[in-house]
């Protein structure tokens, strides 16, 4: 993504992080290709990142992974600004954020940013609806008002009931729900999620995921997330940064980290992957909608010189016409032989397809949610990113 882009929302540039006490002094050897071991050896300081350089979407989720003390957290903390950084700049709408004076920067962290915890950070002392409601709170929203709309938030997230129970009444999953509840009453545009379900049990983390995923089909938030699960990374992302010793490694799209890992240690975490089970539709659908409007010809003819086939949809049903289906100038539009066909959801992990997928020889639509087609999966695709080679298979 292109710093020009207008769909650009964050821009890291150049950023060092070395932790000790004259990192200023250290900085050139750094830069200079020092590796972090002959760093600490021969300065005693720490390097924490190492020339990050990377641009986040607008409404995307960003996901950045690694092993431990890869340097993910560390980053995270370098967009709010909870850590300044040893040099580089960090721009959000192309504002330079290091250049912000400390009023400036606190009315920036309490409206542009909210962040999740991996443990929660609920305050024991307030009720559910007081935790949730605490950020619109402290900005001098009345009371009223917050209360109302951190019930609004607690509807969303399924602890409708829940306002007068203080957080040690609830469980793991429960607490995370009023954590992600209060991150969002702020209305904050960047959502940043640091390990925010790792402290979860494994059913109820994948139930936090699918509860995100739904919510961003919605909200379109830009949501920086990080994790140590290449699977967890695989089913949120809609990019993925891979850090490792403080350096970027690689960042790309699921599809492209699962199939073609810039090197071993991009390629260990991807090697047991499942593919069927960590890639969504969204992830390797080609996004094209060739949808014709009704009774169109000459658009349909575009789409069929285009694309070879189209689709035209109504409130409950998808059908689906070939080019290789019409045969010279006899077939007008009352007669064209359009096939109802079944459709996807983009947002479904491949496995959850494959039934649909297997009994189809013509390329599948796929909906958001709003139910409007936004794109299409074929045969060949799906087997193509399923598909192992034989070497993989040698031990």
């Amino acid at each position: 993504m292109a710093n020009s882009d207008t769909n650009t929302l964050i821009e890291i540039e150049g950023l060092y992080q070395i932790f000790g006490p004259t990192p200023e002094k250290v900085l050139p050897k750094v830069k200079a290709g020092a590796s972090k071991e002959e760093v600490l050896a021969d300065t005693g300081h720490t390097v924490g990142l190492q020339d990050i350089n990377m641009t986040i979407g607008r409404g995307e989720i960003f996901v950045i992974m690694g092993l431990s003390g890869s340097g993910k957290s560390t980053l995270i903390r370098h967009f709010n600004r909870l850590i300044d950084p040893t040099a580089g700049k960090i721009k959000v709408n192309d504002d330079d954020i290091m250049q912000l004076p400390m009023k400036e920067l606190t009315e920036f962290r309490r409206h542009k940013m909210s962040m999740v915890f991996q443990h929660f950070g609920l305050f024991p002392h307030r009720t559910v609806v007081e935790n949730v409601g605490y950020g619109l709170s402290v900005k001098g929203v009345k009371k009223p008002e917050w209360e109302g709309k951190a019930k609004d938030w607690l509807e969303t997230v399924g602890l409708s009931g829940y306002e007068d129970q203080y957080p040690s009444q609830l469980s793991g999953g429960q607490q995370q729900r009023v954590g992600l509840a209060r991150a969002l009453c702020t209305d904050a545009e960047i959502l940043l999620m640091d390990e925010a379900f790792s402290a979860l049990d494994p059913l109820i983390r994948y139930e936090m995921q699918t509860q995100l995923i739904e919510l961003q089909e919605n909200l379109h938030k830009t949501i920086i997330f990080i994790t140590h699960d290449l699977d967890e990374a695989l089913r949120l992302g809609d990019r993925i940064a891979v850090l490792k010793d403080g350096k970027l490694v690689q960042v790309g799209k699921p599809v492209d980290i699962v199939l073609n890992p810039a090197d071993d240690y991009v390629k260990a975490f991807a090697k047991d992957v499942n593919r069927a089970r960590a890639l969504l539709v969204r992830n390797i659908m080609n996004p094209e909608a060739p949808v014709v409007n009704e009774n169109n010809p000459e658009q349909l003819k575009e789409i069929l010189e285009r694309t070879g086939f189209a689709y035209r949809q109504t409130d409950d049903k998808v059908e689906y016409v070939s080019k290789s289906w019409i045969e010279g100038d006899s077939v007008t539009w009352d007669t064209l032989p359009w096939s109802q066909v079944k459709s996807l959801k983009r947002n479904a992990l491949l496995q959850d397809v494959l039934p649909d997928m297997l009994t189809t020889v013509e390329p599948l639509p796929v909906l958001d949610s709003k139910q409007q087609i936004c794109g299409f999966l074929t045969n060949e695709k799906l087997a193509s990113i399923l598909s192992v080679r034989a070497e993989e298979n040698v031990a």
